[in-house]
């Protein structure tokens, strides 16, 4: 089963990301701020990771780039979903390894199509 690491620290985003992949037969790994998603990454191997900017801490950039930057973590896409919509934002995001950048509030069908283009680039 494919296995996506969601990094947010608001609650209700990750109830409603935990929804959406689990009803599209997506297995669910959860963190709550950058730090924690990094290391969960790294021990978990996740297929794909779901990031949020905004956070307590290593915020989602800088998560970002450790994470598409690690020895052991580099083949995994990351894909920021943010309430940053920003074309700099944007950029920034992908300067740090993003494979994609989507706007929150999110929409179902794009989130598991980016998912999914995601996961067959791979």
């Amino acid at each position: 089963m494919t296995r996506i690491l969601i990094v947010d620290d608001s609650p209700t985003e990750m109830y409603r990301f935990r929804e959406i992949l689990s009803k599209h037969g997506y297995e669910v790994l959860e963190a709550t701020n950058g730090a924690d998603g990094v290391t969960l990454a790294q021990a978990e191997q996740p297929d794909l990771v779901l990031m949020d900017v905004v956070m307590p801490g290593v915020n989602g950039f800088q998560a970002t780039r450790q994470i598409s930057r690690g020895d052991t973590t580099s083949h995994i896409p990351v894909i920021i979903v943010s309430t940053k919509d920003q074309d700099t934002d944007r950029v920034w995001g992908k300067r740090q390894g993003a494979s994609d950048y989507l706007t929150k509030p999110i929409d179902e069908t794009q989130l598991i199509s980016v998912i999914q283009q995601c996961l067959s680039a791979g």
